[in-house]
């Protein structure tokens, strides 16, 4: 049986790539799941409109928004346990409007970290590799110095230093997850792969990317979910941070030339000044030293890159039409 299972389970974040996927995985587990949803005008629950009808009747769904201090304290009473991906990651916009980012990355794991600490519940909190910056040595260790190279990386370094704070000063059951970069099904399309893929599969000859040179760890979305359930099931000490990597990096140039073995696609690549990073903001490189998930969680990547890659163009075929190659370059 699962350690999971009959468990009182929290996502915040559920409707996003990631947390869809990590409900779709605490219902196999046998949880009871709860699944706190941004509230929209429009009733939409993001990826978790794809539910089936007994899926649907097996979540307890609420709609609200991590900042809603109230609200949070609301929803984390009564659950065993909190997976906390609530958070905005788009890194360009993140130069847009900073204090969003800080409001609702840092602050909103901040009104998580209160309830959790009232209710003396378990918290699996989401960072990112974005973190580490451009790295001083690879591959990267969790003891690697935390550097903010944009103001989305701050905002995730501010809420991953919260939860270590809690931790040590309250005892608080926290534990930071710290995937590299997730990629696969119902991923944004601004992201690269599926902008890369989307762009191929809509027939479009010239690819509008950014900067090729950065070389990232790609890690499939089942496999992060899978660390997440390896993670909330292991009784590490509250503060442990354990990165989830596969310790293979591709440069985002070599991406390219992964996917059009995919698809079959000769487009040649446009540089998108809307795509490259502001000057000295890029992380030159994210390659992971996997070896602590694997010592304490047991964890490996079971779904390498090329697989991976055609598993997400196969889900992105039929969704794709010629007309919409613009969307995925924007």
């Amino acid at each position: 049986m699962s350690a999971l299972a009959g468990t009182v389970t929290l996502v915040t974040g559920a409707d996003g790539f990631i947390g869809s996927h990590l409900v779709d995985r605490l219902l196999v587990e046998g949880a009871s799941v709860r699944a706190l949803c941004l509230y929209t005008s429009d009733g939409s629950l993001g990826w978790l409109d794809g539910m089936s009808p007994a899926q649907r009747a097996a979540v307890d769904v609420v709609r609200g928004d991590v900042r809603d201090a109230r609200l949070v304290r609301e929803v984390v009473a009564g659950s065993d346990l909190v997976f906390h991906l609530a958070a905005l990651v788009a890194i360009p916009y993140s130069y847009t409007a900073p204090a969003s980012f800080l409001d609702v990355n840092a602050g909103g794991t901040l009104n998580v970290l209160e309830a959790v600490r009232e209710h003396a519940t378990r918290l699996v909190h989401t960072s990112t590799s974005e973190v580490y910056g451009t790295p001083r040595s690879v591959p990267i260790t969790e003891d690697h110095p935390l550097q903010a190279q944009s103001p989305y990386a701050a905002s995730k370094i501010a809420a991953d230093k919260l939860c270590e704070a809690y931790a040590r000063s309250f005892g608080t059951r926290a534990v930071t997850l710290r995937p590299f970069n997730t990629y696969g099904p119902r991923q944004s399309a601004r992201a690269v792969i599926p902008t890369v893929l989307g762009q191929m599969l809509a027939g479009a000859e010239e690819l509008h990317l950014g900067n090729l040179r950065p070389e990232r760890d790609f890690t499939y979305v089942e496999d992060t979910v899978d660390g997440f359930v390896r993670l909330a099931a292991a009784d590490l000490a509250p503060g442990s941070v354990v990165h989830l990597g596969t310790g293979r990096a591709v440069s985002v140039g070599d991406l390219v030339g992964l996917c059009a073995a995919v698809t079959g696609s000769s487009a040649r690549v446009v540089t998108d000044p809307q795509r490259v990073r502001r000057d000295g903001s890029e992380v030159e490189v994210l390659r992971s030293e996997p070896a602590r998930a694997r010592a304490l969680l047991g964890w490996s990547p079971s779904v390498g890159l090329e697989e991976g890659l055609a598993r997400t163009a196969a889900w992105l075929r039929g969704r794709v039409e010629p007309a919409e190659a613009a969307r995925y370059h924007r």
